[in-house]
């Protein structure tokens, strides 16, 4: 592994365990085995590692969503995704989407990162309510409005649809975070909601 990414790695372990606010460059580069001025030939600041793991961050949701034929962000192009999609094939897409923010070593640690700081740093703050409220529950929104209009779901308020689907996904990644002893009852029960979802909004049933 060359030396950018190891202080990309060093640094987010130690943002996810102590709170960005509380790590120093001296700290990530001590981490690393170096000395804070080789960091800094690779990184300006702390602030240029954090929009560096931003990046890294993007690059593999961007794969993720690849490997499921979505976006992932654009919910026009995802709207005819799901729009040939059954019942299981749903479940096996949330499924993984899932289990990859569940597992993927930096949407874990970003996202406990964010949850230390949340009630002390008010830009983290708002970089989790973006992240993880605003964006999913907006994409979800219109792709939920688009796919009512093509007759594939029934006509409900497309704001409360994506908050039914996406609410419940988010409460159970956060209960595995705290338990990760829970994955296997949450992945079920992730599975039945998909399901019941499915049913109760299917133009279909």
């Amino acid at each position: 592994m060359n030396t950018k990414k190891r202080i990309l790695d060093e640094a987010l372990t130690l943002f996810s365990e102590k709170g960005y606010g509380n790590v120093y460059v001296a700290q990530i580069a001590e981490a690393v085995g170096i000395k804070a001025p080789s960091l800094y030939k690779h990184y300006k600041s702390k602030q240029d590692i954090f929009n560096a793991i931003l990046d890294e961050m993007k690059k593999s949701y961007d794969k993720q969503a690849s490997m499921l034929n979505i976006s992932g962000e654009d919910a026009v192009s995802d709207a005819e995704v799901y729009s040939d999609i059954g019942e299981d094939e749903l479940v096996r897409m949330a499924t993984g989407l899932f289990l990859y923010f569940l597992h993927d070593d930096y949407a874990q640690k970003f996202r406990k990162m964010l949850t230390i700081e949340q009630f002390r740093d008010s830009e983290l703050a708002h970089l989790l309510t973006k992240e993880y409220a605003d964006d999913p529950l907006s994409y979800q929104s219109a792709m939920f409005s688009m796919l009512c209009k093509k007759g594939v779901l029934r006509k409900y308020d497309p704001d409360v649809m994506a908050l039914h689907f996406y609410a419940p996904i988010y409460f159970l990644l956060t209960v595995c975070d705290r338990e990760p002893q829970r994955e296997t009852e949450s992945t079920e029960l992730l599975k039945r909601h998909i399901r019941q979802f499915s049913r109760i909004y299917g133009k279909g049933e």
